[in-house]
């Protein structure tokens, strides 16, 4: 039979590179990067090969699922269906609306079904319990961006092609190619910075992937970069050196951060960051004197109790030194379709607004619409009017991923009724009394929704699926609009095509204003996904404007594109002050939250640093737990290992290869766990690194291969508790813990009658 090629972008992470797919008699036969990519150019990782492993695993799930008596068994969509009416309208009726809660996991932003979608379900149940992985490693991000320019996902990028200094904190974009930064290939990217002359430096408690190819590395002690960074910023105002540059007609606040910032003196710093003073102010007069520079900062800066300051004040250093929206400094993308920095009149806008609700339980204010993940165990726990009685889960995994998961997991057993759309039967959705499984994501249309947004270089690129859907497996849109129906009473049986086509004619006015009946006529025959991605390509700032402009982008043109490796946009291009969507039309740079947050900071610097601290780390063949179940991404050394500095090892009588109790200290009391010691003068003295995501020995899964090395949950050892007051961000680095080594089991003595060996 003859073999045929497919070209898809990877959804398995996020630099999105484009996949050469070769498939003969119906199955893959090589992945391999697509050459012709225009914004991968045929970088591929480990994870974009496993995509025949995800797509063939036995462990998939391919019908739906109920739990009868305990065990989960497949059924068919019907049944899950008219399971789920008859059990979750009665919980909405009986407690209330705010008695259901949603969760969605990472995965959901590398499907554009889910991601459109997921806020129709959302909007459906009428709920102010939504939750998703945001709140675990990025919302201070997220939040930062979105007072300061307007919306959360308004992220100055790194132009890495063109700068000469890239300063990275507690990032390795090396393993990663980019969080909340989209840039594959980062290794050669960086290479040809450093070829041309410029400057990589890292800042990291572990000499990361990333750092071992720097120019510079520095230690830093976790948690300790909001005093790191206002200690760079008052440098620069002790120093003279603050140089607004292009954005000095468009930036509020600047005499308001030199007073934030005053007491943050290197020398101050000094010892709470584990850094010499003066080797803080000569990164600040490096970074303010070199023309063309980034600070880029991402998931050891967001998962600390500091979280939102920390990435705050890399914008501010970005701003202050002249490196925002200039080629080779800080800048912003501009996405084809989606861009909410591109819709509406520019320079101005609503920004963003916190705190609409608050968590019943704890308070935490509401972020982007979302509460903390780490509030939901309590919210379901806690009895009284809005405790949360119904679950609904998708593509997440929190038992594993989030604080404290034995908690969250026993809570789970407590509830009235519980659904789970995933692939997997895993860590959570073992929980779950119906499960409802998504298609191979070689079976499904990809447009990436977010990541244009956060990408190193502008472009439109789709994929086709690669193959067709199992007969009756619907798309994640139609089974979230039958959920979505089911919650507002109408029934299991309505057809979500249907409910869609009423749905965009409904929309079209509001969103299309003049053009909404034009949008209708050009977008006919489409549905779901596809029929909004039109109407966005059309209506973006490279669109045709549904008929105005000839060689503007539509959905027909950019697919017409994907055997030649998409559509490229460009470089980045400087956008001040139009991509703007605050009030004032200006950068907000000293927004009263985050300044009153500061005093929090500067009352905490003569806090002792712990004796010894564990952070997490990331892994390249390790993004999502799930990952650990696909032999090409799980074969080879074990990951899941502790990192000790040899002193540290020394001190605590710990052995390389040997196993060691990890204890920490919680608000609930002590939590402890055993991992495999590996001694390594990478990591800072005084600091452990244990991966997130690992723990697979739970009962009730059905991850075959991930259970033969099952690994050790960091996240058991941490406190559901402490987070970032201001995002509602997860604390996932820095908690204090102690170290013991945990003695080998000696063998059993042989009976006088055993036989000889």
């Amino acid at each position: 039979m003859t073999e045929t090629t497919h070209h898809r972008i990877c959804p398995l992470c996020e630099a999105c590179c484009g996949l050469e797919i070769k498939v003969r008699q119906g199955r893959v036969t090589s992945i391999r990067g697509h050459a012709q990519d225009v914004f991968s150019a045929g970088y591929i990782c480990p994870k974009g090969v496993a995509l025949k492993d995800l797509h063939e695993d036995p462990d998939r799930l391919r019908s739906p699922m109920i739990k009868r008596k305990g065990v989960h068994v497949p059924v068919s969509w019907d049944e899950a269906f008219a399971e789920i009416e008859r059990r979750l309208p009665p919980v909405i009726a009986r407690h209330g609306r705010n008695a259901t809660a949603a969760v969605v996991g990472n995965p959901a932003a590398h499907k554009i079904g889910l991601l459109n979608y997921f806020g129709k379900l959302a909007r459906a149940l009428g709920t102010q319990n939504v939750f998703s992985a945001s709140t675990q490693d990025q919302m201070p991000k997220q939040l930062a961006s979105g007072l300061m320019f307007g919306h959360w996902l308004s992220v100055a990028l790194p132009d890495i092609a063109r700068t000469d200094l890239l300063l990275v904190l507690g990032a390795n974009p090396l393993a990663s190619n980019g969080s909340m930064w989209t840039v594959p290939d980062f290794k050669g990217k960086a290479r040809a910075m450093q070829a041309r002359g410029g400057q990589l430096i890292v800042i990291d408690p572990r000499r990361t992937e990333t750092a071992a190819m720097a120019n510079a590395h520095h230690f830093i002690r976790p948690g300790a970069d909001v005093f790191l960074l206002a200690a760079l910023v008052q440098t620069l105002f002790a120093e003279n050196l603050v140089r607004l540059g292009t954005v000095a007609n468009w930036v509020n606040g600047v005499a308001e951060v030199a007073q934030a910032v005053a007491p943050f003196t290197p020398e101050t710093v000094a010892a709470r960051c584990g850094m010499g003073a003066d080797t803080i102010r000569e990164l600040a007069r490096t970074l303010a004197l070199t023309p063309r520079a980034a600070v880029y900062a991402r998931i050891g800066t967001c998962t600390q109790e500091y979280g939102t300051l920390a990435s705050w004040l890399v914008d501010v250093l970005n701003v202050l030194t002249g490196h925002l929206d200039i080629p080779g400094g800080a800048m912003f993308a501009k996405p084809a379709a989606f861009g909410a920095n591109t819709m509406g009149k520019p320079g101005i806008g609503k920004g963003v607004a916190t705190g609409r609700h608050h968590a019943r339980v704890s308070g935490a204010p509401e972020v982007m619409g979302e509460l903390p993940i780490t509030c939901l165990a309590e919210e379901i726990e806690t009895q009284g009017p809005g405790q949360v009685r119904a679950l609904i889960t998708i593509a997440t995994n929190p038992v594993l991923s989030s604080p404290n998961g034995p908690r969250l997991a026993r809570a789970l057993d407590t509830l009235e009724f519980m659904v789970s759309m995933d692939i997997y039967l895993n860590e959570t959705t073992r929980h779950a009394d119906v499960i409802l499984p998504g298609p191979s994501p070689l079976e499904d249309m990809h447009y990436d929704l977010a990541f244009p947004q956060l990408s190193w270089r502008n472009h439109a690129r789709y994929s086709p699926p690669v193959f067709e859907r199992p007969a009756g497996q619907p798309e994640e849109w139609e089974t979230l609009l039958r959920l979505a129906a089911i919650a507002q009473g109408k029934g299991s049986g309505l057809d979500a095509r249907a409910l869609d086509d009423a749905q965009f004619e409904e929309d079209a006015p509001r969103l299309f204003g003049a053009q909404a009946e034009a949008v209708l006529l050009a977008t006919q025959g489409l549905a779901g996904p596809q029929r909004a991605l039109d109407a966005a390509l059309r209506s973006g700032p490279y669109g045709d404007g549904f008929g105005a402009r000839v060689d503007g982008l539509t959905l027909a043109s950019v697919m017409a594109s994907n055997p030649a490796g998409g559509i490229d946009l460009g470089e980045l291009q400087p956008r001040m002050p139009e991509m703007l969507r605050t009030p004032s039309g200006k950068i907000e740079l000293a927004p009263p939250c985050l300044l009153s947050d500061m005093l929090r900071a500067v009352a905490d610097l003569a806090r002792p640093a712990p004796e010894l601290v564990i952070i997490g780390r990331r892994d390249v063949r390790s993004n999502n737990s799930w990952m650990h179940n696909l032999p090409v991404l799980a074969k080879g050394p074990m990951r899941c290992t502790a990192l000790v500095h040899p002193s540290d090892a020394a001190r605590l009588n710990l052995q390389d290869g040997a196993m060691a109790r990890i204890t920490s200290q919680t608000r609930q009391g002590p939590r402890s766990l055993q991992a495999q010691v590996e001694i390594s003068p990478d990591m800072m003295p005084g600091v452990v690194s244990l991966p997130h995501g690992w723990g697979h020995d739970l009962p009730g899964t059905q991850l075959g291969l991930a259970a033969q090395r099952p690994g050790a949950n960091l996240n058991a050892l941490l406190d559901d508790q402490w987070r970032d007051p201001l995002s509602g961000n997860a604390v996932l680095g820095g908690m204090a813990i102690r170290m013991t080594p945990v003695a080998p089991v000696a063998p059993e003595p042989a009976s006088a009658s055993a036989p000889p060996v």
